[in-house]
């Protein structure tokens, strides 16, 4: 079930490939293990995702493209994740992250008011950039792990859930071919 429902939401691979941004990785898209959808590469890729979800940079998708392709996970999974902070959840997970950091480094978090600018970002940013980053770093590691522990979990879940169905199918066959005495 989770391999045909990923297949189902998942971007074909030409579409990845023809993407503005990540043609500049050429022939390394080529690479089989990049669209295989096994525990291991669908894992990866959630881990590499959710990561780069919490870096605080534009063109999040480039930088977990660039990091899917030499750990050969699912390249369009990686991808799509990083779209957890899009404009609308990227003030109040980055405010998250910015009360994380301080709080990891002891010190009151600054009390501010968001304006979309340039001269608020130069200004504000210079003033609390170590909380932030160190929070979003944590945030990052923290659901790359989960993510990637998940994952494994359920996916290993589903596979023995679908073993036992077939086991029990198996059983229930063998036992109908028997005439009763």
């Amino acid at each position: 079930m989770p391999k045909k429902f990923i297949k189902r939401i998942m971007p074909d691979h030409q579409t990845i490939r023809n993407h503005k941004h990540l043609r500049l990785f050429g022939g390394l898209l080529l690479d089989p293990n990049l669209w295989h959808l096994n525990r291991r590469s669908v894992a990866g890729a959630f881990a590499v995702g959710l990561f780069m979800a919490f870096v605080p940079v534009p063109f999040q998708m480039v930088l977990a493209a660039a990091a899917a392709i030499p750990l050969r996970v699912n390249l369009p999974l990686s991808v799509g994740l990083v779209w957890i902070t899009n404009p609308i959840t990227m003030p109040p997970i980055f405010y998250g992250t910015y009360k994380l950091g301080a709080w990891l480094m002891g010190i009151p978090p600054r009390p501010f008011h968001f304006e979309l600018s340039f001269t608020w970002l130069a200004h504000q940013l210079g003033a609390i950039w170590q909380p932030f980053l160190l929070g979003c770093f944590v945030a990052g590691v923290i659901s790359a792990v989960i993510g990637y522990g998940a994952i494994r979990l359920l996916w290993r879940w589903h596979v023995v859930k679908a073993y036992h169905q077939r086991k029990h199918q198996r059983y229930l066959r063998k036992n109908q071919e028997i005439p009763s005495k």
